[in-house]
């Protein structure tokens, strides 16, 4: 089961790191470099701020970031990889509890997977372009846990309970990240302009989709292909 487990998780997180990775380089990244230009076109006196005027916009002149080119793409393609993998080890395990039946119910499970660690936050905290103010990282870090998995929670009540009553209890322990609310900054600013942001929203959402759905898909059918395997041996 160890083996089976590992292989589906290996196979898919890369095929949906590969996915993930095409689709930032040719929509996600362009928009961020571009707004990078914005950010390192920014006066220096800008940086002097006010009480409050662009809280959380910093820069460390000592930090590495990759150059433009492959070393962007392969620093963009590892962190994937890593990230992939452990989501679809996440997805093999949850399978050994309630295996799919038909590869297609993987689509329903990468839903679920998008809704939980990508819609559920991004609608309290959205993806922010280069040179956007933004609140405590520490105080993001923690809402975005712990809204993440209110969110899992409620929707497995939900999906699997059987009681009305625990479908309710679903319902509102989804709200309760979004009626505490995300951490905001003292001033909301960014350096972009607003179209390149409502762009850079719409980019990463539907990249995400992308990698979700595929991600669910290639898991359940590697999954059943291995149970297949195993039983026919």
């Amino acid at each position: 089961m160890i083996k089976r487990i590992a292989q589906t998780a290996g196979f898919t997180g890369l095929l949906a790191a590969l996915l993930l990775t095409l689709l930032q380089s040719f929509w996600v990244s362009p928009l961020i470099l571009q707004a990078e230009t914005f950010e390192k076109a920014e006066p220096v006196a800008v940086h002097e701020h006010a009480e409050g005027a662009m809280a959380g916009h910093t820069h460390d002149a000592e930090a590495w970031e990759p150059e433009d080119g492959w070393q962007r793409v392969v620093s963009t393609t590892g962190g994937n990889l890593v990230v992939a993998v452990g989501f679809a080890l996440m997805l093999a395990g949850l399978y050994t509890l309630r295996a799919p039946t038909k590869t297609s119910q993987g689509l329903l499970w990468g839903l679920a997977g998008y809704a939980t660690f990508v819609l559920a936050p991004t609608m309290g905290l959205p993806p922010e372009l280069p040179g956007t103010a933004a609140a405590d990282l520490a105080s993001r870090q923690m809402w975005w846990i712990g809204t993440a998995a209110s969110t899992a929670v409620g929707l497995s009540l939900i999906a699997f309970s059987r009681h009305w009553l625990m479908k309710v209890l679903g319902v509102a322990i989804l709200a309760v990240p979004h009626v505490i609310g995300a951490p905001q900054p003292d001033v909301h600013s960014m350096l972009a302009p607003e179209a390149l942001e409502a762009q850079f929203k719409i980019a990463s959402q539907l990249t995400n989709v992308a990698f979700w759905l595929a991600l669910g898909l290639i898991s359940a059918w590697l999954f059943r292909r291995k149970s297949d395997d195993q039983y026919h041996a």
